[in-house]
């Protein structure tokens, strides 16, 4: 978590290293609620929900969403991390599986 001064609100990010389970909209929503109701100055927008997640489907995670207040985005991290990286670094990152094998 962290708070995003010219936004003027707290940004929640939540990483998994699975795919995208609606389950995981309701776990972020009420972190967002927590922040909002003991971390927020009444001046404060409401707190933003990142959810970065290995892979995810567009409908589900549209369909999950839908009738959330809080404002939360869903991003496939590992797509996007990887096609950031220049080409020299990206061999040197671990896989999940490795990192899931590590962990394990």
């Amino acid at each position: 978590m962290f708070y995003h001064l010219k936004l003027r609100c707290y940004v929640v990010i939540e990483l998994k290293a699975c795919d995208f389970e609606p389950g995981f909209i309701s776990q972020l929503n009420m972190y967002q609620n927590i922040v909002n109701d003991i971390l927020c100055h009444p001046d404060d927008k409401p707190t933003i929900g990142l959810l970065l997640v290995k892979g995810k489907n567009k409908t589900v995670v549209e369909y999950s969403l839908s009738g959330y207040q809080n404002p939360i985005g869903v991003a496939d991290w590992q797509n996007q991390l990887t096609q950031s990286l220049p080409e020299e670094l990206q061999s040197s990152l671990p896989s999940i599986e490795e990192i899931e094998r590590e962990l394990g």
